[in-house]
């Protein structure tokens, strides 16, 4: 019998390196998300332009701007772009419509624009029957203004190299901390829950336009079990975990931003405490568990945690620098370790940051106002960009 188990046990592990490491990021889709030509279009509305596409499931995208000659390149994860032979759209202001060739797993939408036009916004909303609609606005600008806006055309592969493959959107599980009935921290009026709700949404909308998915563990004033949020987090396809929050302490000593990892005293029972409190079949994304003992279930997580554990020092590290980088403030003792049970997944690199000190006036200001929240959503998301690269980066060694 124990020869058994000791077998049953090591195909599972078999099972979980191919995870790990195969394509660990790669979404899988049920299908892909597809146009609705019959209500989009692009519109001149006289000071600008309007584009305004119909999607029956939202997606990943991003926007930007090539120039010589001059287009708009609208980019959107795992689309199907068969309705173009329809001729979908009727174009305004002088542009005129078409596809492109987009990075792997990426399809592109070119407009060639007749005139230097600037991007003035973007957005995507999703409806909850699941259907989304991305939205953008240009305005007219000087030829100059246009060129420096612009990106410069990508370089193609030399004759005889294949083109560098580049790596799949990256999903990012955002968890406003409390919420509902457990408010969190709360000074001169002000509620932790809120602002970082708040504070998710533009962080969330930031990271779209940059073109990585995104999926909140709560999107209104809502309670939450914190062992719920990793539920959540793992069904939207999260890659990594990121979970806000703004603390208050009873004497004002401190401020800035400090970023948190899972004890190494919290990995050594933490395999053994997502064990007894979740399904089985919820442990390890990709993975059911359900049938086996506690045992195999507590060494698979603990064999996730050798690649996840260094995985979020780095993504910490990243997101201090980040911050720093952005001008935000951050406090002199800024990666720290600590037993809290919303970094507990096995299997999806997290953090917590702590975004301030409600009890510091000065953290208590800029998290309430847009501009106050601007440099650490600005550098949250560069830090998920540069972890990302470094990843994929890090990735062929791994496998070797």
């Amino acid at each position: 019998m124990q020869g058994l188990a000791l077998r049953r046990l090591a195909g599972l592990v078999l099972v979980l390196l191919a995870l790990l490491t195969g394509a660990a990021r790669a979404q899988e889709f049920s299908g892909l998300a597809r146009l609705e030509p019959g209500e989009s279009r692009i519109a001149d509305e006289g000071r600008g332009l309007a584009l305004d596409l119909a999607l029956d499931q939202a997606v990943p995208w991003r926007l930007y701007l090539l120039d010589a000659p001059r287009r708009l390149v609208v980019e959107l994860s795992e689309l199907d772009l068969s309705p173009l032979e329809e001729g979908i759209l009727a174009p305004g202001r002088g542009v005129a419509l078409r596809a492109g060739r987009g990075a792997p797993g990426w399809s592109r939408l070119v407009l060639d624009l007749a005139e230097p036009l600037l991007i003035e916004q973007a957005e995507m909303r999703v409806a909850r029957s699941g259907a989304a609609r991305l939205r953008a606005s240009l305005r007219p600008v000087s030829a100059e203004a246009f060129a420096e806006a612009a990106r410069p055309e990508p370089a193609q592969a030399a004759p005889g190299q294949p083109e560098r493959p580049e790596p799949g959107p990256l999903t990012v599980a955002i968890d406003p901390g409390h919420g509902g009935r457990d408010p969190g921290a709360q000074r001169a009026g002000l509620s932790e829950k809120d602002l970082m709700l708040t504070l998710a949404q533009e962080l969330g909308e930031a990271m779209r336009r940059a073109g990585l998915g995104v999926v909140l563990t709560r999107e209104s004033d809502v309670f939450v079990p914190l062992e719920d949020r990793i539920t959540r987090a793992r069904e939207g396809g999260a890659d990594l975990l990121i979970s806000l929050h703004a603390d208050a302490l009873e004497e004002d000593e401190a401020s800035g931003a400090s970023v948190y990892t899972l004890s190494a005293a919290g990995r050594d029972g933490a395999s053994e405490r997502m064990a007894e409190r979740h399904n089985p079949a919820d442990l390890l994304s990709g993975l059911d568990l359900t049938g086996q003992d506690d045992t195999v279930a507590t060494a698979l997580m603990d064999l996730a945690r050798v690649q996840t554990s260094p995985q979020s020092a780095r993504l910490a590290n990243a997101v201090v620098d980040g911050l720093r980088e952005a001008g935000a403030s951050v406090n002199d003792h800024a990666h720290r370790v600590a037993l809290l049970a919303v970094l507990l997944a096995a299997d999806i690199p997290s953090v917590l940051v702590e975004t301030g000190f409600l009890s510091d006036p000065a953290d208590r200001a800029a998290l309430s106002t847009p501009q106050g929240r601007a440099p650490i959503v600005a550098g949250m998301t560069r830090a998920v960009q540069v972890w990302a690269a470094e990843e994929a980066a890090r990735a062929p060694l791994l496998r070797r």
